[in-house]
């Protein structure tokens, strides 16, 4: 329904004090969300990173900040060595990547590493949003 409540609670999970208010309200520089909803219409959908297989943001990354977890398989930034190049932006077929003008650096969907469940699935209150886990085969 493109409420747009993934976009809010990615951005207080990413916030200092993890607190709605506060983190909209006082934190500065304002989080940022690692989801974006795209809307034409009455069409909307969730934009984040797929954690790809072949992951073209880190084929393209100049630095090696871009890469893929060899044990989880997801897609990670190592913010110490992003110089905010943002050629892993244009590699993305997606769109899922932005850009953190504050850091210099790249902002990708991580997937709530405190969490069990990202806080954009915990929260959706249509359950639009799903955590898909690639089963080992047998």
């Amino acid at each position: 329904m493109g409420c747009g409540l993934c976009q809010v609670y990615c951005r207080v999970e990413h916030s200092r004090t993890k607190d709605i208010v506060k983190a909209f309200k006082s934190e500065i520089p304002r989080p940022l969300p690692r989801i974006c909803v795209e809307r034409n219409a009455e069409v909307c959908f969730p934009v984040q990173c797929r954690q790809c297989t072949e992951p073209w943001c880190v084929y393209f990354c100049l630095t090696g900040a871009m890469q893929r977890d060899s044990i989880g398989g997801k897609v990670i930034v190592d913010m110490k060595k992003c110089i905010g190049c943002w050629t892993c932006i244009l590699a993305c077929p997606y769109g899922a990547l932005s850009r953190d003008m504050n850091k210099k650096s790249v902002v990708k969907c991580d997937l709530c590493p405190e969490r069990e469940i990202p806080a954009c699935v915990t929260n959706c209150p249509n359950e639009a949003l799903v955590l898909a886990v690639e089963r080992e085969k047998e």
